[in-house]
């Protein structure tokens, strides 16, 4: 197994590189992050919890989270670029709760999807703040962006109609659905302190990170 090595959060300064190069950099080092890791989460090998009814079982020995490395990535990247990307607050993920591990008594041999109105997300690997640990689809950004299947992107958020607010001092906000089958599995979420803190720029780059996520992922 390669292990990651922390130097793929290094990224160039602001005045040496575009956004659009940041996130250039960004995806070639997810995609090496990636390479020969199929688990979006960290899976104890644990007789009580049990992967996905569809995921092969020798998949539950230990590996790196996708997730979680991705989550570093782009803290580092809105870091390392001019306001207002660099005041970003909070960045990560939210995973269809039916997608998580389950323990052997709960398991069920049914693969059924429950009804979207009863879909939850539950917090994932994140970079910030603490956050809501449950979002219901159709509720919220977040919510929003899993129900529609489609990047939400919000200037202010306080104009959002329903919008949770996790972080008081958050003002915009990206949202950007991971798509499997043609349905949300996950979420990537991003948070600026400034108002209109995302443009097209930063939907193309994390649509971009979603695909990749969708296809080196086991969900």
């Amino acid at each position: 197994m390669v292990c990651p090595h922390a130097d793929s959060s290094y990224f160039a300064s602001s005045g040496q590189a575009s956004k659009a190069d940041i996130y250039e950099q960004l995806l070639e080092q997810a995609k090496g992050l990636v390479t020969g890791q199929r688990n979006w989460v960290h899976l104890p090998s644990h007789p009580t919890l049990q992967p996905p009814p569809h995921k092969p079982s020798h998949l539950t020995h230990i590996q790196p989270s996708n997730l979680s490395n991705i989550a570093s990535l782009l803290w580092h990247a809105y870091a390392a670029l001019p306001p207002p990307s660099s005041s970003v607050n909070w960045a990560g993920f939210y995973i269809r709760q039916d997608k998580f591990p389950q323990p052997a008594s709960t398991t069920s041999s049914s693969t059924t999807e429950p009804p979207e109105n009863l879909l939850l997300l539950l917090l994932g690997p994140f970079q910030g703040r603490p956050a809501c640990q449950e979002i219901r689809f159709g509720r919220g950004v977040c919510g929003a962006a899993a129900e529609q299947r489609q990047t939400v992107l919000v200037p202010d958020v306080h104009a959002f109609p329903g919008h949770i607010a996790c972080d008081a001092s958050s003002r915009s906000e990206i949202v950007v659905p991971v798509l499997v089958g043609g349905e949300t599995v996950a979420i990537i979420d991003v948070d600026c302190t400034e108002p209109s803190g995302f443009d097209e720029v930063d939907r193309k780059y994390l649509e971009e990170l979603a695909a990749l996520l969708a296809e080196c992922c086991d969900w």
